[in-house]
């Protein structure tokens, strides 16, 4: 049987709870399609913290709450701050950054278990844990330059290299399904959706057979081999990138907004959409 885990103050965002050595963090705000905001990334670290110190933890699931897994940060949340300046980016962004790149510098392993949508940071959260399972429902997209803003965490040239890489990134590839992003190495496998859960958990519990120090030894073996080829620098050039993209601002992202604004977010998608209605909005 799962058994719930105590925090100090009580989860509004994430459920988590333990099988035997595994834990399940799922993603819990489905009606947002579990978007991140302020209060899910914090969250999320304290998740982790006790994750991180917890003996009886030895591997790490991370899933959605109903059908999507995640449809990266709360542009309403944005949409509500209205955020203005370097300073007050630098802030949000390296928050962002933060909580996302924890999966893959956790020393315990960390498995996604992508259950329908993982778009924008979402898609990089999903790229940031060690293994990455996909229902056959999933789908995949990058598509922040579509309206105006940047990549916050760019691992995805260092686990497909630059030229299919830049193709997702720079024509905001959306819908890119299951079977696709396996081929290209965006997913380790893809499992039936009624599946996908027990999968997970049994890869992770498959993890957890094995000596920990051995499974975090190793980890951190391959983690800092892509340090030592200029990975952690280079994900803190491509954050200061877009620490200036969204500080500078875009008319592209301006005009989106105030629909969002206005109209909703369902009437700033479809302007956007009819913006790039004669390109594919699918990775070839």
């Amino acid at each position: 049987m799962p058994r719930p885990i105590e925090f100090p103050s009580a989860l509004e965002t994430l459920c988590f709870e333990t099988h035997g050595k595994v834990g399940l963090l799922t993603l819990n705000r489905p009606d947002r399609l579990n978007a991140m905001n302020r209060r899910m990334l914090a969250e999320m670290h304290l998740v982790l913290d006790r994750v991180e110190a917890d003996d009886d933890i030895a591997a790490l699931v991370l899933t959605g709450a109903g059908n999507a897994f995640c449809s990266g940060f709360d542009l309403k949340e944005q949409m509500q701050a209205r955020p203005q300046g370097v300073a007050a980016w630098q802030k949000i962004l390296q928050d962002d950054f933060d909580a996302i790149i924890r999966f893959w510098r956790l020393s315990k392993p960390t498995i996604a278990a992508v259950n329908g949508h993982a778009v924008a940071s979402g898609f990089e959260l999903a790229l940031c844990c060690d293994l990455t399972l996909a229902a056959e429902t999933a789908s995949f997209g990058l598509p922040e330059l579509k309206f105006g803003a940047g990549i916050v965490v760019m691992i995805l040239p260092w686990l497909i290299g630059a030229k299919k890489a830049k193709e997702i990134v720079l024509t905001g590839a959306e819908n890119i399904g299951a079977a696709e992003a396996e081929r290209l190495g965006l997913i380790n496998r893809v499992v039936p959706a009624d599946a996908l859960r027990a999968d997970a958990l049994e890869t992770a519990r498959r993890l957890t057979m094995i000596d920990p120090r051995l499974v975090t030894r190793t980890k951190a073996a391959i983690n800092r081999g892509y340090d030592r080829m200029g990975m952690a620098d280079a994900l803190q050039i491509a954050l200061d990138q877009d620490m200036l993209i969204e500080a500078e601002g875009s008319p592209d992202k301006a005009a989106f907004m105030d629909i969002v604004r206005h109209r909703g977010m369902r009437a700033a998608l479809e302007w956007r959409d009819r913006r790039f209605a004669c390109a594919s909005t699918t990775a070839p």
